[in-house]
């Protein structure tokens, strides 16, 4: 048990039966009563997000967690299927588990599975922040249309949708922000 002070950004928590990671957290003082720390957290089972005050004080059971290096193989109607790049042992997750499933392709390496150490399961996968694609399908821009910063739906090779500047056409390569979903550049 720890005090609740001491956590920090990716921490994973037991609250309430529930394993939870740390989102966010901010310590306030409220006049003239003590300190607080208010957190946002994610309950790894339901993969609800969902805010909670501690007082500064209290404890929280730390659980320790281990990220592991997996590849992506495929996709079928059980689930998703991730192959440890160290030992070769596969796994399945859902896709609640899983941060951005739409950018997942098949044979996507750099994604990491937490594992909940004591128990040896996997809890949830994260993708990079930032992943290669290709623009599948979009639009021609309109010569003369780049007076401000013009946006046009794009589809990228693993069928995501997503905004992109109006001079990306199709067939080039660009890079995805995960966790915004957002276009981050194109690759030279």
């Amino acid at each position: 048990m720890i005090l609740i002070s001491e956590i920090k950004r990716g921490s994973c928590i037991r609250f309430q039966g529930n394993l939870c990671i740390v989102l966010d957290f901010q310590r306030f003082q409220t006049g003239r009563g003590g300190s607080n720390v208010r957190t946002k957290l994610k309950n790894i089972q339901t993969g609800k997000i969902f805010e909670h005050t501690f007082g500064a004080e209290e404890r929280v059971d730390e659980q320790t967690i281990q990220r592991r290096p997996f590849q992506f193989l495929y996709k079928d109607d059980t689930g998703y299927y991730f192959m440890n790049t160290q030992n070769f042992e596969q796994i399945t997750l859902s896709e609640e588990q899983i941060d951005a499933p739409e950018f997942l392709i098949d044979g996507m390496e750099g994604i990491e599975v937490v594992y909940h150490e004591e128990e040896d399961i996997p809890l949830f996968a994260e993708l990079p922040t930032i992943v290669e694609t290709i623009v599948t399908y979009t639009e021609p821009g309109l010569r003369g249309d780049s007076s401000s910063i013009s946006l046009k739906p794009a589809i990228i090779e693993s069928g995501a949708r997503i905004m992109v500047p109006i001079f990306i056409e199709q067939g080039e390569r660009i890079r995805v922000n995960t966790k915004t979903r957002e276009y981050y550049e194109r690759v030279k």
